[in-house]
Parts: C-alpha cells; sequence; structure tokens
C-alpha cells in the first residue's frame, strides 16, 4: 500500500458557528420562584467542503418554560472542520455520524452552558449523548421513509 492511500482522520479546526440567546421575559421572569420545564432538541449534519473535508455541525436548542411564557431560549451551533482520505465509503457514514459528533459535542455542551450562565441563570448541562444510538436511528428512519415514498 503506497503513501498515497493511507487513511488519514484529522481534526482541522472546531469552532463555534452560530449562538443566540433570548430572554423575552426578563427581568420578570427573574422574579419567579417555579421550576421552569426544559425542553432540549438536537441536531447532526455533516456536509463536504472540498476533496476529503468535511464540516460537521452538532446544534442545540435549549427551551426553558414556566407556564406559557419563555425563561430563555438558547440555539447554538458547533461546527467541526475534519479531513478524512482514504477510508472505505461504508465506514463515512458512521465516521461523520458518530465519530465526528462525538468529538464536536463536548465544545457545544460548554458553550451553551456558559451562555446560559452569562444570562444570569443557572447553566443547563446537556446530558451525554449516544451518537451511535442517534446514527443508528436516523439511518432506520431514513429506510423507513424511502420505503413508504
Amino acid at each position: 500500500m503506497s503513501d498515497d492511500q493511507t487513511p488519514v482522520f484529522s481534526i482541522q479546526r472546531v469552532y463555534l458557528k452560530e449562538a443566540s440567546l433570548e430572554q423575552p421575559n426578563s427581568p420578570a421572569i427573574f422574579l419567579e420562584q417555579q421550576q421552569p420545564s426544559v425542553d432540549v432538541q438536537l441536531g447532526v449534519e455533516a456536509q463536504p467542503l472540498a476533496d476529503g473535508v468535511f464540516e460537521v455541525a452538532v446544534s442545540a436548542t435549549v427551551h426553558t418554560k414556566i407556564g406559557e411564557r419563555t425563561v430563555f431560549l438558547v440555539e447554538c451551533k458547533q461546527g467541526g472542520i475534519f479531513e478524512i482520505r482514504n477510508l472505505p465509503q461504508e465506514q463515512m457514514g458512521p465516521i461523520l455520524g458518530i465519530a465526528c459528533p462525538q468529538i464536536v459535542y463536548p465544545y457545544l455542551r460548554g458553550n451553551v452552558a456558559d451562555l446560559i450562565n452569562r444570562a444570569g441563570f443557572p447553566p443547563v448541562h446537556l446530558a451525554e449523548i449516544n451518537f451511535q444510538a442517534m446514527y443508528e436511528q436516523q439511518q432506520a428512519q431514513q429506510g423507513n421513509g424511502s420505503a413508504m415514498a
């Protein structure tokens, strides 16, 4: 096997791609004594940037409410640029859908907690995610969706 066929997997950069915070009911909401409900939505997307170079982004939306009133809404997207070359095609899906998000996600968790804390609220620590299970679920849904189309 020649050197130009050696498998390559390297992290080029991890960066905060997008972050927003809304507190539409502040400062009055700070006086509330009730515990808010917290809804967390996560997403993963991957796209090619150049030959053998991919961007993988993990996003989180954290919406906290007391009754119908929003306490805060945080939307955050953490990106990573990865060089991935000379891997079998069947390995690319799991690499982009499992391995890369596992690298990017801790940065997202930290940024979300920091943003919420800086807004004056106790930080929300996102739970650990099993990206393999998430990937397998997405694959199963896509399989069902294409069979139904």
